[in-house]
This record gives structure tokens, C-alpha cells and sequence, in this order.
């Protein structure tokens, strides 16, 4: 390494091993999302909580429904497919951040890689509505799946019970609020912890409780033909692929890489190995048993398959009681996890890095904003309790894009590989894959949304 240019407020060092010049000048001044938010002061293992609970969610209770739509080969080659090409894609996205990160200008949201590497217009048009409508549709998932947890356990022990989802959807916007206000991404990272163990628990749970309904005596007969007919099984492939490909999304990849203390090279893989570890435990223990268990009858929650039709539990109260805290607490980590984003513009357009994170001046605006986007969020997931119907639309026409195509792109701008290469042609590849993926799972979604339709109203207690 040898000095090419000095100035009196950067120094260009030039590597000859990797063929770049790395910029060394002071940094430019944060904004207040950056500064209090995406506050740079975790470790790998604090990155690898964060990744985890990004991904690893109780939209892997689909799981085994998605295998009806896929059957057994095509479920298991997806659902590994999909591991690889996203483990291989955020780790792509971790080295440009790297990358710009020694030219001096670290990158610390989705929007920032998109407007240096694609330009302003496609952060501010594209790419930050877009990481925005996934992540706040999430905060509107996270109540409304917590409340149907509750529901659950309700409903176990009071089977007449007047109570309604609505109401259950906001208690848990309740818990969402507390947890909202907790300052920044890194003081998430001990419950972030407990949401990964939890999730283990949950994902074990599913299993044994599965395992067990297939030997009992009152296993339902299996089938695992895909039913329909051959446009519903053509669709049917398309909706499966983007159910899949949702639960590996996690679109704030970059968010969590600016929660790492400097420097960050190689902490990002390193925190993707423990993220991928639960993933191998936690995906298809539930998606082979389930499907297993289930057959073509899996229902779009495997958790629906655990009651005979006459609604009665298979399994002990407790086994249920069990299995839904832990959901229960764990979304909510999700929930708080997913609100970084949100929480990150609210700062950066009406705080004041000037000042402290704690002076009247930030704390005030904070508090009211986060509160009323919660608020915002719950009285969406009561409203439209069939929403797990438009996130799928969601995942088609966001999840895609953000983990499956723009890491690819972004590479690609920023190494420029030759055309003679692999990684030039295996990123092509799988972006093109993808884009086609976007446009014909976004129209299976649609019809699938047509022909819920009937089931849609406000308030409903589903």
C-alpha cells in the first residue's frame, strides 16, 4: 500500500491487489437517521440476531403449502434453490457495501446504494417507496398475525367467547408501540437474541407437532398430487415459487450492515452463517414434516392442520399454548424490527443530528411520529384482516426486486465483471430469472386475490 495523492483532508491509498483506490477522507456528516437509528456499534453476532429475525418469521408456517402447490420435488429444489441464490445475493450485497465502504463513503440504507450506484431518481422513485411499502406492510402483518395467535389461545380455552380479532390485533399493536420506541437498530439486538432462540422453539415445535399428528390415530389421509386443473397448477407453481421466495426476504440487508462497528469487512458473512444456520434447522424441518404430516390438505397456515375438522385440537392445550407465545413474541420482534426503516425517515427528515439523541428536541418528534405510525399500522391490520393475501402481491412485485434482482445489478455497476466471466453471467442470470419471476407471480397473486375475493370485508373476524 503506498500514498498516490495526499491533500490536506484525504489521503487515496492505492491497492494493488483488489485494483481500486481507497479513499480515506473524513466522512461526511451523518443525518439523524443514520446517526441515531442505524447507530454503527454492533458486532457479527449482533448482525446475525438482526439477520434472523429479518428472515426467519411465522411466514414459515406456509411452509408446507407451498410444497401443495410445488409438490415434493419441486418444493425441496425451490426451497434450497432459494437459500443459495439469496445467501449468494445479500452476501453480493454486503461486498459492495464493503467496497464503498473503503472508498470512504459508507452506505447505510437501500436508498443510499441506489443513488450512487443507479442514480438519484431510482432511490427516490423506486427503490425507497418500494424497501418502504415491504416494510411498513410487515408492521401491519405483525400485529395482525400476533392477534390471531391470541385469538387462538382465546379461543382454546373460551370456544364461546365474544371477543374479536380486531381486538386482539390491538393489544398487540399495544406491545408494537413499546417496543417502537426504543431508540435505535442496535438496542434491538438482545431481544433480537431471544427472537432467534424463540423462533428455533416454535419451528421445533411445528415439527414434533406434525411428526406427531401423521402417526396418531388420527393422521388425515395424504396425498401429495397437485391438484387442479392445468392453468390452476401452472399458477399455482408461480404463487408457490413467490411464497418461498417472501419467507427468504428481508430487504434491509444494507440497514443491518450499518448497525456494524468499523470496519466491516467480512462481519456481514459471517453474521449470514448464523442467519442460514437456523434457516437449514427451521425451514424444512417445517416444510417436510408439515407437508409430510398434511399432504395437499396443508392449509395456508400449517398451524390450521394441528385441529380435526370438527375443530377440535389434536394436540394437548398446552402444546398450543406453547407454540403460539412463542410466535406471539417473536413477531413482535419482527414487527419492531421491520419499523427501522420507517423509524430512520421520521429521524431524518425531522431530527436534528445537531443536537443530543435524547435532548427534548429528538425525543419529542420521535416518540409522537413512531406512535402514530404504529397506531397507523394496527388500525390497518384490524381493517384488513385478509392481508397475508396482498403481502404475496407484495413479495411478487417488492421481495423479488430488492434481494433477488438489484444485488445483481448493483455488483455488476460496481465491479463491472468482464462478459467472459461466470459471476457476470450466473448475476445476469438470475436477474433475468427474477424479473420474469416479478411479472408472472405478481399476475398468479392477483388472481389469487380475485378468488378470495369473497372472503374480503372490513373488520372481519377471520
Amino acid at each position: 500500500m503506498g500514498n498516490v495523492t495526499r491533500s490536506s483532508s484525504e489521503v487515496y491509498t492505492s491497492d494493488s491487489e483488489k485494483g481500486f483506490a481507497i479513499n480515506h477522507s473524513t466522512p461526511p456528516e451523518l443525518d439523524a437517521g443514520a446517526k441515531f437509528v442505524l447507530v454503527s456499534r454492533g458486532s457479527w453476532l449482533h448482525c446475525g440476531y438482526h439477520l434472523t429475525t429479518s428472515i426467519v418469521a411465522p411466514v414459515l408456517l406456509t411452509l408446507p403449502f407451498s410444497f401443495t402447490l410445488l409438490g415434493w420435488v419441486g418444493g425441496v429444489l425451490w426451497l434450497t434453490l432459494a437459500a443459495v441464490i439469496t445467501f449468494y445475493s445479500y452476501n453480493l450485497l454486503s461486498v459492495v457495501l464493503e467496497y464503498h465502504a473503503q472508498l470512504g463513503r459508507r452506505q447505510f440504507r437501500f436508498r443510499d446504494m441506489a443513488k450512487d450506484i443507479l442514480g438519484p431518481g431510482w432511490a427516490k422513485y423506486y427503490v425507497g417507496p418500494l424497501q418502504f411499502a415491504i416494510c411498513f406492510g410487515t408492521v401491519i402483518g405483525g400485529p395482525l398475525v400476533g392477534g390471531k395467535c391470541l385469538k387462538l389461545i382465546y379461543y382454546l380455552y373460551y370456544p364461546e367467547g365474544s371477543m374479536k380479532l380486531y381486538q386482539f390485533i390491538t393489544i398487540c399493536g399495544v406491545i408494537t408501540l413499546i417496543l417502537a420506541q426504543l431508540p435505535s437498530f442496535h438496542s434491538l439486538r438482545h431481544v433480537n437474541m431471544i427472537s432467534l432462540i424463540l423462533s428455533v422453539l416454535y419451528a421445533t415445535c411445528l415439527t414434533i407437532g406434525s411428526i406427531y399428528i401423521g402417526h396418531s390415530k388420527d393422521a388425515p389421509p395424504r396425498h401429495y398430487s397437485v391438484r387442479g386443473s392445468d392453468a390452476d397448477q401452472l399458477f399455482g407453481v408461480f404463487n408457490g415459487i413467490s411464497i418461498i421466495a417472501t419467507t427468504y426476504a428481508s430487504g434491509i440487508i444494507p440497514e443491518i450492515q450499518a448497525t456494524l462497528a468499523a470496519p466491516v469487512k467480512g462481519k456481514m458473512l459471517k453474521g449470514l452463517c448464523v442467519c442460514y444456520s437456523v434457516i437449514a434447522t427451521t425451514y424444512f424441518s417445517v416444510a417436510i414434516s408439515g407437508y409430510w404430516a398434511f399432504g395437499n390438505d396443508s392449509d395456508a397456515s400449517v398451524l390450521s392442520n394441528f385441529f380435526s375438522p370438527a375443530k377440535k385440537p389434536l394436540l394437548p392445550k398446552w402444546f398450543f399454548l406453547m407454540t403460539n407465545i412463542f410466535i406471539l413474541l417473536q413477531v413482535m420482534a419482527l414487527t419492531a424490527v421491520y419499523l427501522q426503516p420507517t423509524n430512520e425517515i421520521f429521524e431524518a427528515t425531522f431530527g436534528d443530528p445537531k443536537m443530543g439523541q435524547f435532548s427534548m428536541r429528538n425525543v419529542v418528534p420521535r416518540v409522537v411520529l413512531r406512535s402514530v405510525a404504529v397506531a397507523a399500522a394496527t388500525v390497518l391490520a384490524a381493517m384488513l384482516p385478509f392481508f397475508p393475501d396482498i403481502m404475496a402481491l407484495f413479495g411478487a412485485f417488492g421481495c423479488i426486486p430488492l434481494d433477488f434482482i438489484l444485488p445483481m445489478v448493483f455488483y455488476n455497476m460496481t465491479f463491472k465483471p468482464s462478459k467472459n466471466t461466470i459471476i457476470f453471467w450466473v448475476n445476469t442470470l438470475i436477474a433475468g430469472a427474477s424479473s420474469i419471476l416479478v411479472v408472472i407471480g405478481g399476475i398468479a397473486s392477483i388472481r389469487q386475490i380475485v378468488l378470495d375475493a369473497k372472503t374480503y370485508n372490513l373488520f372481519a373476524d377471520l
